[in-house]
């Protein structure tokens, strides 16, 4: 099963689209989020999101979901936090330790979170249906930013389901020397993932690395913005 930021082929029309075409909608879509305070219209743009996905074909559907379903899991103490912490407005619930839920505490709680959804899916998605090559490509050509900050910001996006790829690997490694991953006390699990990040680290650099001597053998230095040979 790909990662959240993995290419999936396809032969739909928001395949096809120019990928600055795709990426600009994205971006326009996550700034709308938050200049609108409006929960209609920001739970209509993940709607639009899941419209959109659908039509891209059904396993970019599937992973828009289960990306909806990660972000609600994550969001979930986010929204805690921001309820428990703001007492403007009008008390709707008494708690114990002093704690009170508002109305305005409520409202801002639940925008934020579905702000979070829907500034994140859009670009999800645009990843989703959108070579990474492409990407590079037409920032360079039709943005004209220099090569070596798009291939920068590009290998960034790409390197991190590696990562992501590379935390699962050792995770399974570490479990089947008997280490329990899966105890539902946090700290505990957070005091194990700890000593994992040393060797995922190492791997990363490893990885890094190999990446920059493959760019340097390939004349990485003497790429311009007129190298490319495919025009959008």
């Amino acid at each position: 099963m790909g990662g959240f930021l993995d290419y999936m082929p396809g032969t739909s029309s928001l395949h096809k689209l120019n990928p600055l075409v795709k990426l600009i909608a994205s971006f326009l879509l996550c700034v709308a989020c938050f200049i609108v305070d409006h929960h209609y219209f920001v739970a209509g743009v993940i709607l639009l999101v899941l419209l959109l996905a659908r039509v891209a074909g059904r396993d970019v559907l599937k992973r828009s979901v289960r990306m909806l379903k990660t972000l609600v899991k994550f969001s979930l103490l986010l929204f805690v936090l921001q309820v428990l912490f703001i007492r403007e407005g009008t008390v709707l619930l008494h708690l114990p330790f002093q704690l009170v839920i508002t109305d305005v505490g409520l409202s801002f709680s639940l925008l934020f979170v579905l702000r979070l959804f829907a500034a994140t899916m859009p670009l999800g998605l645009m990843l989703s249906i959108t070579q990474m090559s492409d990407l590079t490509n037409v920032l360079v050509e039709k943005v004209g930013l220099p090569y070596k900050y798009a291939f920068a910001l590009m290998t960034t996006i790409r390197f991190i389901p590696l990562f992501s790829q590379e935390m699962a690997g050792i995770m399974e490694a570490q479990t089947a020397r008997g280490v329990e991953f899966d105890t539902k006390n946090f700290f505990k699990k957070i005091r194990l993932l700890l000593p994992l990040c040393v060797p995922l680290l190492i791997s990363s650099v490893r990885k890094i690395d190999g990446a920059a001597v493959s760019a340097e053998l390939r004349g990485f230095h003497l790429r311009t913005r007129h190298s490319g040979y495919r025009k959008y």
